[in-house]
């Protein structure tokens, strides 16, 4: 693909994302609207990770976008120097965590939707909005992957940026307990302290799982020692 259609694809992606965090930021905001009871007011929509990962994707798409005007105005020594930053927010953050809230969302939405999305949400958000947030995200990040020159960071600071950022949220999460006496998440309620812990490494699991899957698919796709100038430069003919 051109450096001109990816510009298009990650300026279509980036406006997507963008539009979406400003629409969710605005929903229960209105006159006349109000919040189910079953659902922790405190954070906003910003105690979700569904949420967080709309944001996340937007700054993804966003530098994306600038790496790919760089390229096409022909400054590509500060091109150049992006990419390490676009493949480390791609490969350690975005693409794990995207495939992360789909998978582990739509296991127990089928399971029993009410551990993860009351039907009392149907009446706050719209259908699409709910694919959106939670389907829409993993064909977008694997279309990505599929057609952005990418290299993956060392395994090591990989994981390490995401161990990080799944400690970081989850102190959010116990502080938000702290405070308000309730889980963000209905599945906490119904279990124990132990089994609380169990799920977080579950997850965890999950998480490392779907990190080296993006890593697979890109090694797969570009190989091992992908020269990505050489290609943007392959694609700028």
């Amino acid at each position: 693909m051109k450096v001109s259609s990816l510009f298009v694809f990650h300026g279509l992606a980036f406006a997507w994302y963008v539009f979406l965090v400003a629409f969710i930021n605005t929903i229960g905001t209105g006159p006349g609207d109000k919040k189910p009871d079953n659902i922790v007011a405190y954070g906003g929509p910003w105690k979700f990770l569904t949420v967080l990962n709309l944001v996340l994707q937007a700054v993804y798409f966003g530098v994306s976008l600038l790496i790919d005007a760089l390229v096409l105005m022909k400054q590509l020594r500060i091109a150049k120097s992006m990419f390490p930053f676009r493949d480390l927010i791609f490969g350690s953050l975005a693409f794990p965590i995207s495939m992360l809230v789909f998978t582990i969302f739509w296991t127990l939405y089928l399971y029993d939707r009410e551990l993860v999305y009351p039907k009392s949400l149907d009446t706050l958000l719209p259908l699409w909005v709910n694919h959106a947030m939670h389907t829409v995200i993993l064909p977008l990040s694997l279309t990505d992957l599929l057609i952005t020159p990418h290299r993956y960071p060392p395994k090591r600071k990989g994981i390490g940026v995401l161990a990080i950022g799944g400690a970081a949220y989850l102190c959010w999460l116990l502080w938000i307990y702290s405070v308000t006496g309730r889980w963000v998440y209905p599945i906490f309620e119904k279990l124990s302290v132990p089994g609380i812990a169990a799920f977080f490494v579950w997850n965890t699991f999950i998480a490392l799982f779907c990190y080296n899957t993006g890593e697979f698919l890109c090694r797969m796709i570009w190989g091992d020692s992908v020269v990505i100038l050489d290609i943007y430069k392959k694609k700028s003919k």
